[in-house]
């Protein structure tokens, strides 16, 4: 029975890992390219910004995630920019940045590099904790 524990911990730990090192690899991969991308050419200067990737037929994207980002603005007011995408209707876009599932969001720093990604929903707090992140570095 232990041993049966102790292969389940080791396998979570494994996955674990594993998600970090492809979530980190996903982040520098959109970064070298994101600077360049147009869906950023409209970003005030000095400013983090928020690229958020929806479709039509996301309800998490409805009902969680939209409001997440309307508190955020709300608290931020002109701190934070907010570019919603709809994945469905601008797919080069969705392919470029390496979206494949909605709501994904990418913080993008005052310079418009990519610093994080949020696959699935990300609520305020967590939001603010990121972009709390890019003032530290």
């Amino acid at each position: 029975m232990i041993e049966r524990l102790e292969i389940a911990i080791a396998l979570l730990i494994v996955g674990f890992l594993a998600y970090q090192v492809l979530r980190r690899y996903h982040i520098h991969k959109t970064a070298a390219a994101s600077s360049q991308d147009p869906i950023l050419n409209d970003l005030r200067p000095g400013v983090p910004a928020i690229v958020y990737f929806t479709t039509p037929g996301c309800i998490p994207c409805v009902t969680q995630q939209q409001p997440a980002l309307q508190r955020l603005q709300t608290q931020l007011g002109d701190g934070i920019q907010v570019i919603q995408i709809d994945a469905s209707e601008n797919s080069e876009a969705a392919d470029r940045w390496g979206v494949f599932s909605a709501p994904t969001t990418f913080i993008v720093d005052n310079l418009k590099q990519v610093r994080d990604v949020n696959y699935g929903v990300a609520d305020t707090p967590k939001l603010i904790r990121q972009l709390d992140a890019l003032r530290v570095n």
